[in-house]
């Protein structure tokens, strides 16, 4: 029998018009939409579908759109009699796996990454300076273990690991001097690549204590529930046991380097052999083959791959 995990993807997996195949394809996704706009009092289906590319970027915006367009995804596969047994989201995604486990609810986690945006946004603006704009940038070629000796050299510069994505990937959070002396010091060392990535503030690194602050104040009212089903943490890379222990998890991962790897080792640990990559994009199938060829990850954020999927 197969073991299905659905996999969420983050912030910088957004395009305009992501969701409209499934929106027009299901009653539920347009109920969805529906129910998600009256929530945080803004026309979801105008900023997904008519919104431009920078709109959807800022912070505030991408976090509601992200999670909108991937749990439309898996109400669509669903549908469709895909049932997953685990869940695993790359941080944003995390939130799509908490709901889809059954820790938090529906009516909660629209209004969760909405004030989460808010929080980041407003935090990374207030680290933008005349050299630029706070943010992240992926480095390909390099051991887990290399960057981390590079980033040692650089304490002090206003840089950090945010994301363990790959064995030859790892990304940064920095503020824009922070990223330009990483980005001499990982090239000097013989990264392949160095990518500024399109999200907007230094995210998953202590440069957000300040949203790390705020999720906190909200989040301690509302009500995190023991899993349904395996969910997995990307503060720990492992299962999460708890209610109490996601709630906890989910204001660490602010400030906290996503330890992608190990939660993708922790699904195969625990035997899942069949991986969807549920929302816009492909950058965790992309990362799944990085990390093994054995098991395919397969994108399932669209009609026309859903249904691929279906006709198998």
């Amino acid at each position: 029998m197969a073991k299905t995990a659905f996999l969420f993807p983050g912030q910088g997996a957004q395009y305009p018009g992501m969701a409209k195949d499934l929106w027009g394809y299901s009653v539920k996704v347009k109920e969805l939409f529906e129910y998600a706009s009256d929530i945080v009092k803004l026309d979801l289906k105008k900023l997904l579908f008519e919104g431009t590319e920078e709109e959807l970027k800022a912070t505030d915006k991408t976090q509601i759109s992200v999670t909108l367009a991937s749990l439309s995804a898996s109400t669509v596969l669903k549908e469709n009699g895909i049932n997953p047994e685990g869940f695993a989201g790359f941080s944003l995604g995390e939130y799509s796996a908490l709901s889809e486990a059954g820790v938090l609810k529906l009516e909660d986690i629209f209004n969760i990454v909405k004030v989460r945006g808010e929080l980041m946004e407003k935090a990374s603006r207030e680290l933008d300076s005349a050299e630029g704009n706070a943010g992240m940038a992926a480095v390909i070629g390099l051991t887990f273990d290399k960057a981390v000796s590079i980033l040692e050299g650089l304490q002090g510069k206003n840089v950090y690991l945010a994301n363990y994505s790959s064995p030859t990937q790892v990304v940064l959070s920095g503020t824009a001097n922070g990223l330009s002396a990483a980005e001499a010091a990982f090239k000097d060392a013989g990264a392949r690549r160095f990518i500024r990535l399109k999200v907007s503030g230094p995210f998953h690194s202590p440069l957000l204590e300040s949203a790390r602050k705020g999720l906190a104040d909200f989040l301690s009212d509302i009500e995190f529930s023991d899993p349904e089903k395996a969910v997995y943490a990307n503060v720990s890379g492992d299962r999460i046991n708890s209610g109490e222990d996601a709630k906890k998890y989910c204001i660490q991962q602010v400030v906290s380097a996503v330890k992608w790897v190990t939660e993708e080792e922790n699904l195969l640990r625990d035997g899942f052999d069949t991986v969807y990559e549920v929302g816009p994009g492909k950058v965790l199938s992309g990362l799944w083959r990085s990390f093994n060829r054995d098991i395919v990850c397969t994108p399932a954020g669209t009609l026309d791959a859903v249904k691929q999927i279906l006709e198998g």
